[in-house]
């Protein structure tokens, strides 16, 4: 088995020749670490490298291995954190430059979850400016880029988490989404992005714990990847009221019939949405597929009146609560995005905030009613394809122009709305080689349910197993058309 065999098997199989004596940590590392100084140079996707950390790490999975020990479901796997979570001894600087030293003294919880379960920090991932954003870049490190076309972006704000994914940097990443922040760099880059219901991850440190519009979650190559990181993230703690679920049925395969299950398929939501003509093309395979899947599949879409301004004030107010005292005391610090949604957030009034509220819970009630008739939702992830990574946002959605960043996100945070468990899977190119993701939106709590007709999609559809040329070795051979254009720099090799 080569270097880089390991790169790209899946998650449990790296774990099982581990557990066989196949093939060790250290090795794993090496290998991931030998991508890095080849990939990311490139796509710039990691902005801190931990090196010190990850081969304290793999030794020490190395030694339970030889020990005897029973292996956590992550045992050996390299991961990489997003730059929004604290990690202990490793420099955070959640992509703002108040906090370019910064070196926290403590784990976030998603991190001391992965490392618990067995998983080497190799590093952190690039976001934007305190995750405002579906661009990942800032004033530190500039734009991670797309794989696929590196003079495009990657998305955001896990743009950095999505793009070592699907380059072999890491076998596995953990990122977090409010508007889309897992589901559109997922889509952008051809991984697989889940943005769990709400009280199924728990989070720590949180400004507000219940605060139920921001959610950690993972991002992987397969569904099975995510699916075994789900088994993970979801375990209970009492710093947080979240993760009262039951863990081990991440465990329970993903195998499942839905011939007869009601699945609505609807690339716009009925008109709903604007959409551009080059991700409507890219998602004609789509239909087919589902079509082979189930027998019931019918077109049709949830009524969203009132998701926008539900979200967008929800949104603008716990920004004013994470930001708004650092935002007065130094508002030259902090970049447009966010200065447009803290100051949404400051002028937000108890009878808005009323009204956001009464909107959701009646958006709530009419999804829950629709999916009565049908299961699953399916549609388009993003409306929109990577724009040029020099670029904060797109300029047009189709043939709607866009005012700021959050226009073209609508696709995805009118879910974040419902709290529903809403992923993006592989679905296609474009004929000009860039990735499009497909959405799967569920019932409150159906988070495995998801899992599993996102991997009867996955199977059908076999777009994930496209890899972008830019993480393939110069002899590997084939390029299936993908543009490689531009660079990227900025990063930076730290280790803690």
């Amino acid at each position: 088995m080569t270097e880089n065999d390991l790169l790209w098997l899946p998650a449990r199989e790296l774990v099982e020749l581990q557990r066989r004596r196949e093939v060790s940590a250290r090795e794993i590392l090496d290998a991931h670490l030998a991508q890095i100084d080849a990939v990311n140079p490139k796509v710039n996707a990691i902005i801190t490298l931990a090196e010190d950390r990850a081969h304290e790490l793999a030794a020490r999975a190395d030694a339970a291995v030889a020990r005897g020990e029973l292996l956590g479901p992550l045992h050996g796997l390299p991961v990489a954190h997003k730059d929004l979570a604290p990690t202990k001894g490793i420099r955070t600087t959640y992509g703002s430059p108040l906090y370019a030293g910064h070196v926290p003294d403590h784990d976030a919880l998603v991190v001391e979850q992965l490392v618990h379960a067995g998983a080497v920090t190799v590093g952190k991932t690039n976001v934007p400016e305190f995750g405002a954003g579906i661009q990942s870049t800032n004033e530190l490190f500039g734009p991670t880029r797309n794989p696929y076309d590196l003079s495009l972006t990657a998305g955001g704000s896990s743009g950095g988490a999505a793009a070592a994914v699907a380059t072999g940097m890491v076998a596995l990443a953990d990122g977090g989404d409010t508007g889309g922040s897992l589901r559109n760099p997922a889509a952008f880059c051809n991984v697989v992005g889940l943005r769990p219901s709400v009280g199924t991850v728990p989070m720590w440190p949180a400004t507000d714990p219940f605060a139920p519009l921001s959610i950690q979650g993972p991002i992987g190559r397969t569904v099975d990847d995510v699916a075994l990181q789900m088994a993970v993230l979801t375990r209970a703690d009492p710093r947080s009221p979240w993760g009262l679920g039951d863990p081990s049925r991440f465990h329970a395969g993903l195998e499942d019939d839905f011939s007869d299950v009601p699945v609505a398929w609807s690339p716009d939501l009925g008109g709903q949405l604007a959409v551009d003509d080059a991700v409507r093309t890219a998602m004609e395979p789509v239909p087919g597929a589902l079509a082979g899947i189930s027998r019931k599949v019918g077109v049709a879409a949830p009524d969203m009146t009132g998701a926008d301004e539900a979200f967008r004030t929800l949104r603008g107010w716990y920004r004013a609560l994470n930001y708004g005292d650092r935002y007065a005391a130094n508002p030259e610090a902090f970049g447009i995005r966010v200065r447009q949604d803290i100051e949404s957030g400051l002028a937000t009034t108890s009878a808005g905030l009323m009204r956001a509220h009464k909107l959701r819970g009646l958006l709530f009630q009419r999804f829950v009613e629709f999916t009565r008739e049908y299961r699953y939702l399916v549609t388009v992830t993003t409306q929109v394809l990577p724009w040029s990574a020099d670029q904060l946002w797109p300029e047009r959605i189709g043939h709607t122009r866009s005012e700021n960043y959050l226009d073209c996100m609508r696709s995805m945070y009118w879910f974040t709305v419902l709290g529903v468990p809403a992923l993006s899977v592989p679905a296609g190119f474009t004929a000009d080689g860039l990735p499009v993701g497909v959405q799967i939106v569920g019932r409150s709590g159906d988070d495995l349910g998801v899992l599993r007709l996102a991997r009867q999609i996955e199977r059908t559809l076999g777009a994930g197993l496209r890899r972008p040329a830019v993480a393939l070795p110069v002899t590997g051979g084939g390029t299936d058309g993908v543009r490689v254009t531009g660079g990227g720099t900025g990063s930076a090799r730290v280790t803690g």
